[in-house]
């Protein structure tokens, strides 16, 4: 069920228990502001999901109240991420659900990186 990303940050999330290492991922990248590993149900080729390792619901909590350290960490690490997957070229997409329109499932800020084939247009219509 798609999240309102006003509510708290919810500290039992799947993502959050990801980051304390109780439940296993295949991790493909980590470093201090974040962490990156593949969807258990790849939706691409390619599907990995990008975290920051602090606690923020959504883009806009983010960007609210994320140090700059923080912001330009998780930017790098998913551009990190696109080119150790050898997807700059020829091209992938970038997705974050925020809240209930967007569809957010989950209650933790995170990046889903897909490609590795055509992915045809952003919004089907």
């Amino acid at each position: 069920m798609p999240i309102d990303p006003t509510l708290p940050y919810d500290d039992e999330n799947i993502f959050a228990r990801i980051l304390r290492g109780e439940i296993p991922s295949t991790r493909v990248y980590e470093d201090e502001w974040a962490i990156a590993f593949e969807d258990i149900n790849p939706q691409a080729a390619v599907h990995t999901l990008i975290v920051p390792r602090a606690s923020y619901v959504s883009w806009d909590d983010f960007s609210a109240r994320g140090s700059d350290a923080e912001i330009a960490g998780f930017v790098r690490a998913v551009g990190e991420v696109a080119r150790r997957k050898g997807l700059v070229e020829p091209g992938y997409r970038l997705l974050a659900n925020v809240g209930r329109h967007g569809g957010q499932e989950v209650p933790h800020l995170h990046v889903h990186l897909f490609g590795g084939e055509p992915l045809g247009r952003m919004i089907a219509r």
